[in-house]
């Protein structure tokens, strides 16, 4: 009450102070115009902020839909091995599909650089001229120097990749990321998922050649390259325009003062530009993000996923960049209607799409878990690779690979929130970056060995083998570690209570010694003896 009574005292003392002036005279106690007017500016300006950012979200969600839409994509193999462009399966295996890798390490780098810097719509641009680029070689192209070309540009798209994902934090203010993303992230699924379907049908149903689904893809990206032209340009990036930000704000503030007060000019604005010739490369974002990188190791979980995200996207990608050359090789559809690799790539997609969606429900203690659910993952894949890499049944081909996806796709949104929880956004995205290219490298080093001509040139089948006892290897080491972790935790919870007995004991033997050593009067004292 008396914290009340103080509150309206000064209140009513500020409401007397508001209604005299310095002179004695008595002021209405109302707010100036000049102040409602800046009231309204300010939410007629948040208004039109939040109008602006949401149709850029939308727009840029149905840019991303519509680029995913190349009908073709699932059946470029066939397409090669058939009698239209007539390469044997160890050029597509051995010479012409290595190049995808190899392409993806060389400009990886590059492009994760350059979007930030360009801030995203070059690099965006530069995607959909290289899906041009695929569709007229895949449809003009014969020889296999063209189609190690198409591959070339296919890593290019696979590099871009980073700025569409990234884009969209540009454009929408911090706190509704997670929606947004998610939000982008549909619309690309969608349109997998809708573009697969679509070629399906068109082979199924419709009885098209490969040809004329090429013809179609080439349709749907060159749209999407006139849709790259009309995005929005972002005013901000995370790692290399901030010194130009923080530039640009202070020269604001040093014209607004300067128009403020003119007298003062020279000597404050002088004094808020004075840092300015500070800002160098040394200083910038991403240097500073680059020696934080050393404490991110250090931290269990952080190391544990960023070793998951580049040892076993690794292996995943190697699976998907090949196995539609095995699902040609067990089975050789002598129709094109017959062949089902859209159907599965779209049943895929929906399956990995739902397992990534219970992934946000699963709770458990993960720095206690985390080992032993990788493991028992990483086991089923393997599993399902063995399966794969001996059946000579094309569905069940099918199924395992599903499968296979699914499993990936559910531990990849619980390894991004593990590593993006406990970091800020610009060194989560150089974390995602590094842990990319590192398995860029190893992926590269895979496929030099096992894959290229210079190396071991193996089949498809023997390959197949391979990434299984890869994955049985990480499978072997994960429930390693997972059971050293879980016999300290249980060991150390024990020696624990153990430790709280042995305190407690010591805390009531004092007791019980006073107890013994003191005597009682018969006035109810205690007497020393």
């Amino acid at each position: 009450m008396v914290e009340v009574i103080i509150c309206n005292e000064r209140t009513e003392d500020s409401k007397e102070e508001m209604r005299t002036d310095v002179n004695g005279h008595t002021a209405e106690n109302v707010a100036p115009e000049s102040v409602i007017f800046e009231s309204k500016e300010d939410l007629e300006t948040q208004t039109q902020k939040t109008s602006s950012w949401i149709w850029s979200v939308v727009y840029l969600c149905f840019y991303g839909f519509m680029v995913q839409l190349k009908p073709g994509e699932p059946f470029i193999t066939p397409y090669l091995l058939s009698t239209e462009k007539n390469f044997t399966r160890y050029q597509v295996t051995n010479e012409i599909t290595p190049v995808l890798t190899y392409s993806y390490m060389a400009v990886l780098v590059p492009v994760f650089l350059l979007t930030d810097y360009l801030r995203y719509k070059p690099v965006l641009i530069l995607q959909s001229l290289s899906h041009v680029s695929i569709w007229l070689l895949l449809l003009l192209g014969y020889s296999l120097l063209e189609m190690q070309f198409m591959e070339f540009f296919y890593g290019i798209t696979m590099a871009a990749r980073v700025a569409y994902s990234s884009y969209i934090f540009s454009l929408v203010p911090a706190t509704v990321y997670q929606r947004v993303a998610s939000y982008s992230r549909s619309a690309v699924l969608m349109g997998v998922f809708t573009s697969s379907v679509l070629g399906q049908m068109c082979l199924s149903l419709g009885n098209v050649s490969y040809m004329t689904l090429s013809v179609v893809s080439l349709g749907f990206v060159i749209f999407g390259l006139l849709l790259s032209f009309c995005l929005p340009w972002p005013k901000r990036s995370m790692f290399f325009n901030q010194a130009r930000l923080e530039k640009e704000r202070k020269e604001a503030a040093q014209s607004e003062l300067a128009r403020i007060n003119p007298e003062k000019k020279d000597g404050s604005v002088a004094a808020l530009g004075s840092n300015h010739n500070s800002l160098s490369w040394a200083n910038s974002v991403f240097v500073q993000m680059l020696k934080e990188l050393k404490n991110v190791v250090k931290v269990p979980s952080l190391r544990l996923w960023s070793l998951w995200w580049v040892f076993n996207s690794t292996g995943y990608y190697l699976v998907v960049f090949y196995v539609h050359i095995l699902w040609n090789k067990v089975y050789p559809a002598t129709e094109n209607k017959h062949v089902y690799n859209g159907a599965v790539e779209a049943l895929s997609t929906l399956l990995g799409a739902i397992a990534s969606f219970a992934a946000g429900y699963v709770k458990i203690r993960w720095n206690l878990w985390s080992e032993l659910v990788i493991g028992l993952i990483t086991a089923a894949q393997a599993g399902l690779l063995l399966l794969m890499g001996l059946t000579g049944n094309i569905w069940v081909c099918y199924v395992s690979y599903a499968l296979f996806r699914g499993f990936y796709q559910f531990l990849v949104p619980i390894a991004i929130f593990q590593i993006a929880s406990s970091l800020t956004k610009e060194l989560c995205a150089l974390v995602f970056g590094v842990n990319t290219f590192l398995g860029t490298i190893l992926k590269t080093v895979i496929t030099i060995i096992v894959v290229d001509k210079s190396g071991l040139g193996l089949d498809v089948h023997s390959q197949f083998f391979v990434y299984f006892f890869y994955f049985t290897l990480l499978t072997v080491i994960y429930l390693g570690c997972s059971a050293f972790i879980i016999t300290c935790h249980y060991r150390n919870k024990r020696s624990g209570q153990d430790a709280t007995e042995v305190a407690i004991a010591t805390e009531l033997s004092p007791m019980a010694s006073a107890a013994s050593d003191g005597t009682t009067a018969h006035n109810g004292a205690s007497i020393k003896t």
